[in-house]
């Protein structure tokens, strides 16, 4: 790994199935991969970073990073006095284009480099500003992946983690781990925020995203992931990421 850290941000460049030690700091950050993919893992779940988003850690929450792919791991802190207009947990954000230049801008060389002097106190702080209006006016987006604590879903995901392909319905999970249907479907709800069905489609798009950051091509990661067939997965995989895998795989190699 090639690393460049300065005060106000950082840049990693990681090989694919790099992972960084369990940390925390005293300002929250941003993380923004210009290629690859991340995954950033806290006690809320994994929140998954591919190209075009932007995933955002409060201050204080234990956390760490894998990548997925080789990947150019970009990190903004921000003042707790912008941190206001974030969200108290993690997050993830559709990248904007402009928020996209701005976080290059804010992590290029530079920042680290001899070849052009670097931004002045009263430029950063614009630019900060600027990065944090674009995130305040985009929605979350649904990439994250919660973690959950029930015995009984560490159990399901465990099974689903290994084999994300596995299409058991919850009933069949529930004979195999000895619980019904309805305190699944009520675990679920409650703890995650979300139907089973949901929460397993969410899983097989990380998977999903994982595999094309390592090569692999539409029709097999399909496959890998559970879909019957790459047309529904790639309409999957646009509803939720917001592009298609064929533009993806472009733009996060």
């Amino acid at each position: 790994m090639t690393s460049y850290i300065w005060p106000s941000g950082g840049r990693h460049l990681w090989p694919s199935g790099g992972e960084s030690a369990e940390q925390s700091h005293t300002r929250g950050h941003l993380v923004y991969a210009a290629s690859g993919v991340l995954t950033v893992q806290t006690e809320r779940g994994t929140s998954i970073v591919p190209a075009n988003r932007v995933a955002w850690t409060p201050a204080g929450f234990p956390h760490y990073h894998r990548a997925h792919g080789d990947t150019d791991m970009r990190i903004v802190f921000l003042a707790p006095a912008l941190t206001r207009l974030i969200p108290d947990h993690p997050a993830v954000f559709l990248a904007s284009d402009l928020a996209r230049e701005v976080l290059l801008a804010l992590t290029g060389p530079r920042n680290y480099g001899d070849s052009a002097p670097g931004y002045s106190r009263s430029a950063r702080s614009r630019l900060h500003r600027v990065l944090v209006d674009e995130l305040n006016e985009a929605d979350e987006q649904p990439l994250q992946l919660p973690e959950p604590q029930d015995d009984r879903l560490q159990a399901i995901a465990r099974m689903l983690y290994e084999t994300p392909a596995d299409n058991a319905t919850l009933a069949e999970f529930g004979t195999t781990i000895g619980a019904s249907t309805r305190t699944l479907s009520r675990l679920f709800r409650n703890e995650l925020g979300m139907t089973f069905y949901e929460w397993r489609t969410q899983l097989r798009i990380y998977h999903a995203l994982v595999l094309l950051a390592d090569g692999h091509d539409i029709a097999r990661t399909a496959y890998a992931c559970g879909w019957a067939n790459p047309s529904s997965f790639i309409a999957a995989f646009t509803n939720i990421v917001g592009t298609t895998p064929g533009r993806y795989r472009t733009r996060s190699v």
